[in-house]
């Protein structure tokens, strides 16, 4: 399951989306909001998960398989986990560089206290970094971070990889309804980001199923003063609160597909559909996947939702 897509991204336009990281989910966080689920080995040190001439050929093949017109616009690290905890990032970086497609890393910014993780970061034309507090009790409700991390080293590591970076430089904020979508800590966290002073600062709200169910989406009001309080500040915000779309890419083979893309994207029904049309299957192919409980169903915000199933032996 290394490659899956193109999706529409509503920050990167077409995204072939790279999973580094082997299932279950290995992460340094396990944000209650997370899409892939809940995090199965909470770790904070760099490990080898593929080999970088491995993803590499999965990539370009897969790059094949699609038509010109899903050409992606980005190769996109984002993960069953933390991208960064690969620490062949860097290297596998260097040689998808070949395709002369734009690389972006999508990363929860926790181990930039590591040189190593900086300097593979470094490489990437386009870097998301999650900010979603403003304090460590804000931070502990919503990230749920791996004991050994540290609230102000991280405020204090992301400076440090801004000064160096010399890509597109984005943040991430996920509102949480009555976590962190206060005015105080969306005014606190308004001023740490304006010191980042990054491209762009999206303020998103959760989409797509969570792991944690109790979860709510803010009220608009809520999100519509967070981003004039990023405005106010002179950072250029931008809203992910809507759909992506039902346009994702397809290679002809639609288990791979599925299975690749649930891996760490969940699928709105209408989406799944869709794919199913285009890759010319029936939803028989759906059935049989529930079935070897390989996917299942979900419903979120008035949505079914098709996810991976992934079976944790102990």
């Amino acid at each position: 399951m290394i490659s899956f897509g193109p999706v529409p991204s509503r920050r990167l336009g077409k995204s072939l989306g790279i999973n580094n990281i082997v299932a279950p989910k290995v992460c340094s966080y396990g944000c209650v909001y997370c899409q892939v689920g809940a995090t199965v080995k909470k770790s904070i040190k760099r490990e080898s998960f593929f080999q970088p001439q491995f993803i590499y050929e999965k990539v370009i093949r897969h790059i094949q398989q699609i038509s010109k017109d899903n050409y992606p616009d980005y190769l996109t690290f984002v993960s069953n986990g933390e991208p960064a905890l690969d620490v062949n990032l860097g290297k596998t970086i260097s040689l998808l560089k070949k395709t002369g497609i734009p690389i972006a890393v999508i990363t929860n910014a926790s181990l930039l206290d590591h040189e190593s993780v900086r300097d593979d970061l470094y490489m990437a034309d386009w870097v998301s970094l999650k900010m979603d507090a403003a304090d460590n009790d804000t931070w502990q409700a919503v990230n749920r971070p791996h004991p050994c991390l540290n609230f102000e080293s991280i405020m204090k590591n992301i400076n440090l990889f801004k000064d160096g970076y010399k890509g597109i430089l984005c943040t991430e904020t996920m509102l949480i309804d009555e976590l962190n979508d206060s005015a105080e800590n969306v005014s606190a966290l308004s001023v740490l980001i304006k010191e980042i002073n990054p491209s762009k600062a999206f303020l998103s709200i959760p989409t797509r199923p969570p792991s944690d169910k109790s979860i709510k989406i803010p009220d608009a009001e809520k999100i519509n003063l967070a981003w004039h309080i990023f405005d106010r500040m002179h950072i250029t915000a931008e809203l992910l609160t809507g759909f992506e779309g039902t346009d994702v890419g397809f290679t002809g083979n639609i288990y791979e597909d599925i299975l690749n893309i649930t891996a760490v994207h969940p699928l709105r029904e209408d989406t799944l559909l869709k794919l199913l049309q285009n890759d010319k299957a029936d939803f028989q192919v759906v059935e049989d996947l529930i079935k070897q409980r390989l996917i299942r169903s979900t419903n979120y915000d008035g949505y079914k939702y098709y996810m991976r199933e992934f079976h944790i032996h102990i």
